[in-house]
């Protein structure tokens, strides 16, 4: 079984019933989730523009520390708010970012391009850290998905913010 790093965007007002009702959110997301890999309204997010769902499948560990390593000022990889009373939604529950601070994760990783992020790592530092999933690092795989996963974190969280979104974030 992986654990993949899974986002959903979400408008103010589906943030506060998400926080107001952590029952009615998986749904939600499994609706939103569902919508996209059917074809459904891929330009569903609320500024029109590109998918409302996206997932880092098993790199997430990897991007968290090369952000950790630059400083990143917002945890994107884990999200920075708990969930009051959220169920566990695979690997613990899900945690969100005000619409606030998916701004300010959007301006800083639209400075950051993927080859500056993994520039100077390697798969033995990864492998030396425990960073998930370390058999890949242990086997010396290059940091290339993990680059092209960044690549595609960076213009979701741009639509994001562009839409005054919210975003909520899980392991799965």
């Amino acid at each position: 079984m992986s654990m993949i790093g899974e986002y959903a965007r979400v408008s103010p007002a589906e943030l506060a019933r998400v926080i107001r009702d952590p029952e009615w959110a998986l749904g939600f997301v499994d609706e939103l989730v569902e919508a996209e890999l059917d074809g459904g309204d891929r330009g569903s997010g609320s500024d029109g523009g590109g998918n409302r769902c996206l997932d880092t499948d098993k790199a997430w560990d990897a991007l968290g520390f090369l952000l950790h390593r630059v400083g990143f000022p917002v945890d994107v990889v884990h999200g920075e708010e708990e969930i009051p009373g959220a169920d566990d939604w695979g690997y613990g529950p899900p945690r969100y970012l005000t619409p606030e601070r998916v701004k300010v994760a959007a301006e800083g990783l639209i400075r950051i391009s993927g080859d500056d992020l993994v520039t100077g790592v390697g798969p033995d530092e990864l492998a030396a850290a425990d960073i998930y999933p370390v058999i890949v690092w242990e086997r010396g795989e290059s940091l290339d998905w993990v680059r092209e996963h960044y690549e595609a974190l960076v213009p979701f969280f741009d639509a994001a913010a562009r839409g005054g979104d919210g975003m909520l974030i899980w392991l799965d």
